[in-house]
């Protein structure tokens, strides 16, 4: 197995059921952002055979500070540390699901790649696949076989703070584009944060407008006219993305992938962020 952006779930059973010389590990990374436990509680119902459990909050993410967002980004030192618990080497092929067409796991494809690990891959369509092609579901804990901390290999300039983004409005040097619903985005509703609206310039990509009425992915070359639709003369490399808390913003860094777009960073703080400073702009159409 060798997969670097997506894996179907056939794909997926099949690499299970042939015996291969590489590693292989999968991440459950099931989450509910208003009910946190409800993912493990999930894990501990059904899983897919000898996936391990990885927590938002607890695994995915470093502790909230004062001047952070809701999910910071974890310590990388920790979380390849964490990974070798996890049983991830150099070669291991990693696979990580959820079951809201990878609005979750996209965050972990991208934190393994800005770690430098290559081989991972979000199972199209998440658990909602799996059980659709009628694959095994475990309710046994996994005890991994750890490696030794994960040799990373950190990804320079693949983050965006704060303070680039500050100096972006009166300089624009990039293009930030937010993952979150158009009714979040303009403002109408705010379900999570404390302030509604979004960074003024900021385009507007819902996360949905990746996948397909099924919860897959659209097809590359859909996504790729879509992202040359909205970004007309931006290149790749001039693209931002953000959302909430610098989850679902890892979503739109996917499907640029899909679409053969790469180069587009992540502003890891996002909404949740620029908005812990009340003397920062917020627009609201």
């Amino acid at each position: 197995m060798d997969y670097r952006t997506l894996i179907d779930a056939s794909s997926l059973e099949a690499g299970l059921n042939v015996a291969v010389g590489g590693k292989r590990v999968l991440l459950d990374c099931r989450f509910n952002l208003m009910q946190p436990d409800a993912g493990l509680a999930l894990y501990r119902q059904g899983h897919i055979p000898g996936a391990v459990y990885a927590h938002l909050d607890k695994d995915l993410s470093s502790p909230i500070t004062a001047s952070s967002g809701r999910h910071p980004l974890p310590d990388p030192q920790h979380l390849a540390q964490r990974l070798g618990e996890w049983g991830i080497c150099a070669d291991t092929q990693v696979v990580v699901y959820d079951d809201m067409g990878g609005a979750m796991a996209a965050r972990a494809w991208w934190l393994l790649r800005w770690l430098g690990h290559e081989r991972v891959a979000v199972l199209d369509g998440g658990f909602q696949a799996w059980v659709a092609t009628d694959g095994a579901i475990s309710e046994e804990a996994i005890a991994p076989i750890a490696c030794a901390s994960y040799p990373l290999q950190l990804q320079p300039g693949w983050v965006v703070g704060t303070e680039a983004v500050v100096a972006n409005l009166q300089k624009p040097l990039f293009s930030l584009v937010d993952a979150r619903s158009l009714e979040r985005f303009r403002g109408e509703q705010e379900p999570i944060d404390p302030v509604a609206g979004h960074v003024p310039g900021a385009l507007n990509r819902p996360l949905p407008d990746n996948l397909t009425t099924t919860g897959r992915f659209k097809s590359a070359e859909q996504l790729r006219a879509e992202w040359l639709a909205l970004l007309g003369e931006v290149q790749p490399e001039a693209v931002v993305a953000m959302c909430g808390s610098g989850v679902t913003a890892c979503h739109l860094l996917l499907s640029l992938e899909l679409a053969g777009l790469p180069g587009a960073r992540l502003y890891a703080g996002s909404w949740s962020e620029w908005i812990r400073d009340v003397g920062r702009p917020v627009a609201t159409v």
